[in-house]
């Protein structure tokens, strides 16, 4: 019993999330107090999901805490990034203490993380670090959907909430993706404007599969994409659907390498079942099991550490 203890306690924490919070200038004590619980419910919820968590307030701290990351490794790194924001026409600009933070210098400086990465960012214009943070394995959050909309942006507070609430976890599973929270944060935000009467200032996207656009909610039926863009591209949603800060007794119990095997099967998954109509049935029902069996293989390689 000590030795499955022990050997839980290993797997959850050599192999934990590192979590980086930047939290921007308020520009007044009203918002800087605002941000400071937005930030403070993220290292709640950092602490509840055993991973480590640093936190960052100008550029040269930002850069530090990113460079001191890992580079390659399967354990996810989330950047969250929750204040105010502006767009000069050309750049997303990020607003920290000091210098501000734009949207082509952030890229530069994630251009050598390889790892897994989910980067919220939960401010005002933030729509334009959409298409440059792009990229394979990649999970973008952003409050906005172009830096026009550059009012107060509620949307990081929401989502702050959203990743530790078990209320948000849509298929119930026993935890919140990154995909179930974004849906529960910008939901609401859409309920928050209904009933203040008031038009939206904030759409939130989510893009997760390297094509820099993003996605609204309104194409979710519950965790699934239900509508079809015109160029018939892969759509977002399941890569963000399969990251979670706080996971599942269960999903604790796989190394980061595992879990990235059962991903990768999962999205082989997605796959084909997005391009069922296209198969015989015999053909469908074959890659199927395929797939499914190897699915069972992994759990069962996973169960003596769960148990």
């Amino acid at each position: 019993m000590i030795f499955r203890a022990l050997l839980f306690l290993a797997t959850t924490t050599l192999y934990a999330d590192d979590v980086i919070i930047a939290a921007g200038a308020g520009g007044n004590d009203e918002y800087a107090g605002t941000f400071a619980k937005w930030a403070a419910n993220w290292e709640k919820a950092a602490e509840a999901g055993g991973a480590h968590c640093t936190t960052a307030n100008d550029i040269a701290s930002l850069q530090q805490a990113v460079q001191a990351q890992a580079k390659e490794t399967p354990a996810p790194l989330w950047l969250v990034l929750i204040g105010h924001g502006t767009f000069d026409g050309k750049d997303g600009k990020f607003n920290l203490r000091g210098d501000d933070l734009a949207a082509s210098a952030l890229a530069e400086l994630l251009r050598a993380c390889k790892r897994p990465l989910v980067i919220v960012c939960g401010f005002s214009a933030s729509g334009p670090f959409l298409k440059p943070l792009s990229a394979p394995d990649r999970v973008i959050v952003t409050a906005t959907k172009s830096g026009s909309e550059n009012n107060y942006a509620r949307f990081g507070g929401f989502f702050a909430e959203a990743i530790a609430d078990p209320a948000a976890d849509l298929d119930k599973d026993g935890q919140t993706s990154v995909l179930e929270a974004w849906l529960s944060a910008a939901q609401r935000v859409a309920d928050f404007y209904k009933n203040e009467g008031r038009i939206a200032t904030e759409h939130a996207l989510l893009d997760d599969n390297d094509d820099g656009i993003g996605t609204p909610p309104d194409w979710f039926a519950g965790v699934r994409v239900v509508k079809k863009a015109k160029d018939n591209r892969a759509p977002d949603g399941e890569r963000a659907r399969q990251l979670c800060l706080i996971p599942s007794p269960p999903e604790r119990a796989l190394s980061p390498q595992l879990r990235a095997d059962r991903d990768a099967l999962e999205a082989e998954l997605a796959q084909l079942r997005a391009a069922k109509a296209t198969l015989s049935e015999n053909e469908y029902y074959a890659r199927l099991e395929q797939i499914l069996r190897r699915l069972a293989q992994l759990y069962r390689a996973a169960k003596p550490a769960a148990q």
